[in-house]
């Protein structure tokens, strides 16, 4: 039965595309091979949509049960948000303006899937700067057209036709790109886009489509870098970036000269740059020029396409990391890392990347966060789906993680290795200091705008002034219960008096503990484990 759209599809058709991208990621994996052959356009657009589909439901999260949905507006902007901020690789970034150009038409409340189709296509080609026939985005004009033939205001018809449209567009793809047709294959970018117009049909009509295939030549995982033109750029360059209009209109210049498959989406100040380059120093140099780029992702294709397969290690440990310099250190300990940047805490999605890329048979899984836990469990249970023999320790902090690493030993068995750094985790408490907000209710009582908070598991259990006396205050009542070495993990920006500070006051108070000392966490002003 038809669906009006409104903010029930709409969280409906994120969780549909991103069921239709898990079933076809390895499919559009392995047809990829524009424009460059690096093989991941399918886990590219799953990511992307993964992360539009988390902003989704924290958005119904935040309303109450038995209360209304959130508004239609309110969904779409999130979704469109979330893919921004999330969007991988070229056919993911497109798709990212492909759900904002949507999100822009539905959040005014006028012209509906079909007006909706239309603006997604014409703001996706606009943000593209050399667009090319025979990929994303033919598929996306196509649509578009189809559904504009549909009768005003009859939405399930218009994501019919606009999914239908797009799965003829889809074969003519080889047709109308050279690389496509000698490599035998349709759009990778393209197939992508259809499963997900089709999970918009099934979302509004409620009646499931008929799953097509891809056509596929039956060589070509072997033969698809040889089918891609050669001695193109040697880096991909993405990052997002906070700029105006005026400022990405000069990037975009500079960046299109710089080298090629620009893809810049976006707006009201916030953006997502791709862009093929071979010197990536200066495509990242160009966005510090035009305002502030963060969230930097550099990937050399050599490394990323087509090297000869290498053996799997037999075990892997796959750390989530609350900075940069923790990230540093757990790989020197030869973990494997996830950044989590604060209020952006990594989807499901990125860990299976993460344990994909460990190139492991066992994998140790450390979420490191408490809200993280069925995140991970996620992960865990799509990597053992894939092969891999998976233990995940539900670590609750980074404390923890760094001290169920400190005991890892690839050399043992695989369970007694578990069950060793499960041991070291559970035997490591742990706290931290945060600033309040806004005034609230606490279970150490209320807390005003600024005050600062000592949390130990989890729970308020002090609340001070600053940042030293709440933290002294803290590690007194954790090494209360006894204790042999504190773990203090600050932030790059901390006070430098405030580490020695802090050892002084465990080496006076508690002359048998030891104290170690981290820089480079992120988020909280202060991490603290005790063992």
């Amino acid at each position: 039965m038809p669906q009006p759209l409104d903010a029930l599809a709409v969280r409906t058709w994120c969780s549909l595309a991103l069921d239709a991208l898990g079933r076809e990621r390895e499919e559009i994996d392995a047809i990829n091979v524009y424009p460059v052959a690096d093989g991941d356009t399918g886990t590219n657009l799953y990511l992307t949509v993964e992360s539009a589909a988390t902003a989704v439901e924290a958005v119904f999260a935040a309303y109450e049960t038995g209360s209304a949905a959130p508004a239609l507006a309110d969904t779409v902007r999130a979704m469109a948000h979330g893919a921004l901020i999330g969007a991988r690789g070229n056919s993911g970034t497109i798709l990212a303006q492909l759900l904002r150009g949507m999100a822009e038409v539905l959040g005014e409340g006028g012209g509906g899937a079909a007006g909706a189709l239309r603006r997604a296509a014409e703001s996706a080609h606009r943000a593209v700067a050399h667009p090319v026939e025979g990929t994303i985005l033919s598929v996306a004009s196509a649509a578009a057209r189809a559904a504009d033939g549909t009768a005003p205001g009859d939405d399930a018809a218009a994501v019919a036709a606009a999914y239908a449209a797009a799965r003829r567009a889809l074969e003519e793809t080889p047709d109308q790109l050279d690389v496509l047709g000698r490599a035998g294959v349709v759009d990778a970018g393209g197939q992508g886009l259809v499963a997900v117009l089709g999970a918009l049909a099934e979302a509004v009509t409620g009646e499931a489509p008929v799953r097509h295939a891809a056509r596929v030549h039956p060589a070509v995982t072997a033969t698809a870098a040889d089918a891609c033109d050669a001695g193109g750029p040697a880096f991909e360059v993405i990052y997002l970036l906070e700029a105006g209009d005026d400022a990405v209109a000069r990037l975009r210049e500079r960046l299109d000269a710089l080298g090629d498959s620009l893809v810049v989406v976006g707006g009201d100040g916030l953006w997502n740059v791709h862009v093929h380059a071979d010197d990536a120093g200066a495509v990242v140099e160009a966005g510090v020029e035009a305002g502030r780029p963060y969230r930097i992702r550099i990937t050399h294709f050599a490394a990323a396409g087509h090297a000869e397969p290498r053996e799997r290690i037999q075990r892997a440990v796959v750390a989530v990391v609350p900075g940069e310099g923790l990230a540093g250190l757990c790989a020197e300990a030869g973990a494997t890392t996830v950044l989590a940047r604060p209020g952006e805490p990594p989807a499901s999605g990125e860990l299976v990347e993460a344990i994909r890329r460990a190139h492991a048979r066992e994998v140790v899984l450390l979420p490191n966060d408490t809200e993280l836990r069925h995140t991970a469990a996620a992960a865990a249970e799509q990597a053992r789906n894939e092969g891999v023999r998976v233990a995940l320790i539900p670590t609750r902090s980074a404390v923890q993680g760094i001290a169920a690493l400190a005991v890892h030993e690839p050399g043992r068995r695989f369970d007694e290795d578990v069950v060793a750094m499960t041991s070291a985790a559970g035997a490591t408490r742990y706290g931290e200091l945060a600033v309040a907000e806004r005034q609230s209710f606490t279970s150490a009582g209320v807390c005003q705008a600024g005050d600062v908070l000592g949390l130990i598991e989890g729970d308020v259990a002090v609340i001070g002034a600053d940042l030293a006396t709440t933290a002294e205050t803290v590690l007194d009542r954790m090494l209360s219960a006894g204790g042999e070495l504190v773990t203090l993990v600050l932030p790059e920006d901390a006070p430098p008096e405030l580490g020695d500070r802090l050892e002084a006051h465990v080496r006076a108070g508690h002359l048998a503990v030891d104290t170690v000392i981290y820089h480079g966490g992120a988020g909280a002003p202060l991490l603290v484990g005790v063992e």
